[in-house]
């Protein structure tokens, strides 16, 4: 897609959007489908309890936004009432509350939603069955995105209940693919597997950066130019991978000489047990989500 031209096959043309709860990651999504040109900012409506926060928001992009949930759902219906099921339902509600705030939300929007509005939640830990569940309401999708979203790079995992018709499964994949990648998985285990591998992925990039950082100082350049060195180094390696598309193996060996730095550097982090700890990181982060899903 080329954005800011509008596209040709756009399921989006005529949805309306709710977004309850206005944070980062919502904002993420606003910005996305309004860059991609993909709905209009009449056709958002918003929530947010603080004044300035919606004064905000209403200024930079031009959209609606209240303080009530309910309001924002109402005001995103269709005029037709469309049914459950109905593949011409242009009603979407994005549930993107702290997940601490879940179960006031669900209780505050069960009689509101309509069955012809598709549910669609990026609250992290929040399991379909709950969701369905406390809003007596089939048609759901869980989307676990992370925050390169932010810039247009992220990495979407969703999945979607039995009840989503193709018109809708197709709106959803425009709208997360505005936020950069988006993969549909069939199983929804799968959407805590990526929470463990994409969605906290940035944490263990970040890590690695600052300690790379850290090194680089320590042998006796400013952080600034260490930083620099660190980040280019890193994006240049992600684009030569994506261009190769060699095994990460195979990559490592082209600049592994015999004898040479690469060779003494790579001893040491197997030594001291680089991919144990990064594979037990991953694991740790999985075994959460699970339990964050599992709390009632």
């Amino acid at each position: 897609m080329t954005p800011e031209i509008e596209q040709p096959n756009n399921a989006l043309r005529n949805a309306r959007l709710s977004f309850v709860g206005c944070g980062v990651m919502a904002e993420s999504m606003i910005a996305g489908v309004l860059k991609w040109r993909l709905v209009a900012p009449t056709q958002i409506i918003g929530s947010h309890p603080r004044a300035a926060r919606r004064e905000e928001l209403t200024a930079k992009y031009g959209v609606r936004v209240v303080e009530s949930n309910r309001e924002a759902v109402a005001l995103g219906q269709s005029d037709d009432g469309a049914a459950a099921g109905d593949e011409s339902s242009n009603s979407i509600v994005v549930l993107a509350v702290k997940p601490q705030r879940l179960g006031g939300v669900l209780s505050e929007l069960k009689e509101i939603v309509q069955a012809g509005q598709l549910v669609v939640s990026i609250i992290a830990g929040a399991r379909i069955e709950t969701l369905a569940g406390e809003l007596n309401h089939p048609s759901v999708v869980r989307a676990m995105p992370n925050t390169p979203a932010q810039i247009g790079q992220g990495m979407t995992v969703w999945a979607a209940t039995p009840e989503v018709g193709d018109a809708q499964l197709e709106q959803v994949r425009q709208m997360l693919g505005a936020l950069g990648k988006e993969l549909r998985v069939e199983e929804e285990r799968w959407i805590d597997m990526a929470t463990a591998l994409s969605a906290t992925g940035p944490t263990y990039f970040f890590l690695v950066m600052e300690a790379l950082t850290d090194a680089g100082v320590h042998m006796g350049f400013s952080r600034h130019v260490a930083q620099e060195l660190v980040m280019q180094t890193m994006l240049g390696s992600v684009l030569f991978a994506q261009d190769s598309h060699k095994h990460p193996a195979e990559l490592r060996n082209m600049v592994t000489s015999p004898g040479g730095t690469s060779a003494e550097a790579i001893y040491q982090m197997e030594k001291g047990g680089l991919r144990t700890v990064l594979s037990k990181a991953v694991y740790a982060a999985y075994q959460r989500a699970v339990a964050l899903g599992q709390k009632k």
